[in-house]
Formats: C-alpha cells, sequence, structure tokens
C-alpha cells in the first residue's frame, strides 16, 4: 500500500504512520534498524528498491531523504508504503525542495524509531567526512560507496583520511568472496609464505585498491598493482609462493578460475555483486568492522611506495596472467565438465538390476522371477507365495 501526502510535515507522517500501525497490526515493532537513505529524487527508486530487498532479511524502517529541485519554496512531499511495496520494511519517502533540502537530519528526527539502531547509507556520491555529516553524526553505522564518486579511487583515499568507527563502503563488501576465496586457498597445504603478490584490476576500482591494501597488510609481502583499462573492475589476484604461484584470474566479471600447484584447475562463481547483496551484508553488524579500519588507515597507506604497472608489462614479467588466456583455459574446462555431465547422462548404470514390471500376481503380494521382494508392514522381508 502506498499512502501519498503531497505538502505535508513530518508530524502529520509521523501521525499517519500510528494510524497505519493500529490499523494495520502493530508492524514497526518487529523493526531492528532505522535506515536513512539520502539521495536524490533521479535516484530515490533505485536505492528503495535496494533496500526493500535488503530488508526481506534485516526488517527495519526505511527513510528516504529525496532531493528535489533546490530553487523555490520549500515544500515537504511525503509518502509512506507498507505491506507489497514495502518488502519486510516500511519506507517513508519524505521528498524535500527549496532551502528545506539542506535540512534532511531535522526532518528525520521525529520519524526514528524509539531505542533501534541508526544506519545511514549514501546510495550516491559520498560526503566528504561521513561521521561528521549531521545524518552520520546520529547513525552507528555509515555506509558509502566510494564506486559512485565522480573520481571513485580518490573519494575512497578521502574517506580513508577521515575514517572513524562505523564508517564501511561498498568497495570493502564487494571484495568478500575474493577474500574468502583466497584465504581458503592459502590455508590449504604446503603451508608457506607469500613473497611477493599482484593485484589485476581497473585504474578507477576503489576494490582493487581495498584489495592490494589488505594484502600488503595481512602478508606483509611486496605487493605489485598491474593497471587495466576503466570500468573492468577486479581482473585477478597472483600469490607467489617457493612452490608455485597461487592464481585467481575473473577475466569476463562473472565467473573466475583458480590455479593451485598440485592441484586441477577449478572454475568458481565470482560474479560481481549488487547494491542489495551488498547492503544486506553491510546491516547484518553494527559494531565497527576493524578489518576495514585497519586496511583503509594503514593498509591503503602502504601502497603509495608500491609498485604499478601496466598489465601488459606485468604479463612480459610473469607477475600476473594474460586474461584473454585465462578467458580460455576457462572454455576448456567448462567444455570439459559439458562432456563429462553428458557421458554421465547417457552411461547405463553397472551392477544394478532394474526389475521388471509387476504382474497381477505380484500385485496381489506375491513374488515373481525378477522382482524384488515383497515387504511388510514392520519392514520385514515377506515371505513368497511359491
Amino acid at each position: 500500500m502506498i499512502v501519498d501526502m503531497p505538502r505535508t510535515s513530518t508530524g502529520a507522517i509521523a501521525k499517519r504512520l500510528v494510524d497505519l500501525r493500529d490499523s494495520g497490526g502493530a508492524v514497526a515493532l518487529g523493526r531492528v534498524l532505522t535506515l536513512i537513505v539520502p539521495t536524490d529524487d533521479e535516484h530515490a527508486e533505485a536505492a528503495i528498491a535496494a533496500a526493500n530487498d535488503a530488508s526481506r532479511e534485516h526488517p527495519c524502517r526505511i527513510l528516504v531523504l529525496a532531493r528535489g529541485d533546490e530553487r523555490g519554496t520549500s515544500r515537504l512531499d511525503g509518502q509512506i508504503r507498507v505491506g507489497g511495496d514495502a518488502g519486510a520494511s516500511e519506507v517513508v519517502v519524505l521528498r524535500s525542495y527549496g532551502p528545506l533540502t539542506e535540512h534532511g537530519a531535522a526532518m528525520v528526527v521525529p520519524l526514528l524509531l524509539p531505542d533501534a539502531p541508526v544506519v545511514a547509507w549514501w546510495p550516491g556520491e559520498p560526503p566528504a567526512d561521513p561521521s561528521a555529516d549531521p545524518i552520520g553524526a546520529m547513525a552507528q553505522r555509515r555506509i558509502t560507496d566510494s564506486a559512485a564518486a565522480a573520481d571513485q579511487v580518490e573519494a575512497l583515499h578521502r574517506l580513508a583520511a577521515c575514517h572513524a568507527p562505523g564508517d564501511t563502503d561498498f568497495a570493502w563488501s564487494r571484495l568478500t568472496l575474493w577474500r574468502g576465496y583466497l584465504a581458503a586457498a592459502l590455508d590449504a597445504d604446503p603451508s608457506e609464505p607469500v613473497t611477493a603478490a599482484t593485484v589485476t584490476g581497473a585504474v578507477d576500482s576503489p576494490s582493487t585498491e581495498l584489495l592490494a591494501g589488505w594484502l600488503a597488510l595481512a602478508l606483509d609481502c611486496p605487493v605489485t598493482r598491474a593497471r587495466t583499462t576503466a570500468a573492468t573492475g577486479i581482473v585477478g589476484v597472483r600469490l607467489e609462493r617457493a612452490s608455485g604461484a597461487i592464481e585467481l584470474v575473473r577475466p569476463d566479471g562473472s565467473v573466475a578460475t583458480l590455479t593451485q600447484p598440485g592441484q586441477p584447475d577449478r572454475r568458481i562463481a565470482l560474479a560481481r555483486r549488487s547494491n542489495t547483496d551488498c547492503l544486506a551484508e553491510e546491516l547484518r553488524r553494527l559494531d565497527p568492522d576493524d578489518i576495514f579500519g585497519e586496511v583503509v588507515v594503514k593498509g591503503l597507506p602502504a601502497l603509495e611506495a608500491a609498485r604499478s604497472v601496466p598489465l601488459a608489462e606485468a604479463e612480459r614479467t610473469g607477475d600476473a596472467s594474460s586474461p584473454a588466456a585465462a578467458q580460455r583455459r576457462g572454455a576448456e574446462l567448462d567444455a570439459q565438465a559439458a562432456q563429462v555431465a553428458a557421458d554421465i547422462a547417457v552411461a547405463e548404470p553397472e551392477g544394478i538390476e532394474l526389475g521388471a514390471a509387476p504382474t497381477a500376481a505380484g500385485a496381489e503380494g506375491e513374488t515373481t522371477q525378477g522382482q524384488p521382494e515383497r515387504f511388510d508392514r514392520s519392514g520385514e522381508a515377506g515371505v513368497s507365495a511359491s
């Protein structure tokens, strides 16, 4: 259900929420947090869709501050969404116009859930200092997305310079699967230190920057960044060890190939994560992410002296594999897997004798040659009539 309230006030919206709760049930009592989403009118619907999907895992009250035209007189248009139009949440959209667009923090205060944590998520251009922002100051967790900034890598370093406990960024959430696969590969025998690492990724990818910083901090080894063209994201990681290199390469942004010494190459699903997946992950914890804090405070500065080269040079020196070669190898592995699956599908099972169709005698409880024994209700084999 969608309730439009043009030219309204936050007091009237709060009263209408109480009326809806009384008529439709105490839905607000099941909410675990308040999610504040500052955005603009143009991108509000995409943010609401992502927040609604994430709310199925984390029921919450979503307060969307959709800034409209800053010119003209002050006006507030409200909208309340509940039920099927709000996922597992209740959505309040506050569309402000004129000078009122600068007072988002004051507008949300009357609508916060009592005694519930507050999380702020900026799906667009992040603020210069999230913890000092009026909305960020009232939140326990502050979620930004440096990939939405005009200068993505610069935005990440700017956020790192003013990092406060409770800050996080979608660039870090997009690394969760990469970090998990690499950690699992290093946990396998042999237990050897990593002597060098190479991270291949786009020049404008903040996630590539964070992954390199995390490896430099966690492995205490030199890290080389192999640069690819813009908008290609993370392409691969190579970890050098005495027994051979571990390499995880994702040339197509969807499926990666994992290569380890002494083991067959493996194909791994590693698709780029959506905003919904990243938001749901970040809402699972309301305490500060200490690992992220260490990476942006200590890991990123360590990259200032790190080697950064074009991918072609890294391929020439053997520091990184060619994405085109990895894609060909992945196609070979996929073809082999498809052939094995086809062979299994047409193969006749061995050592299994298929029983003939039951006869009339068998239907009456008698066993005949070539048919399985009859079982009574106690589970023991019955006695053959012959």
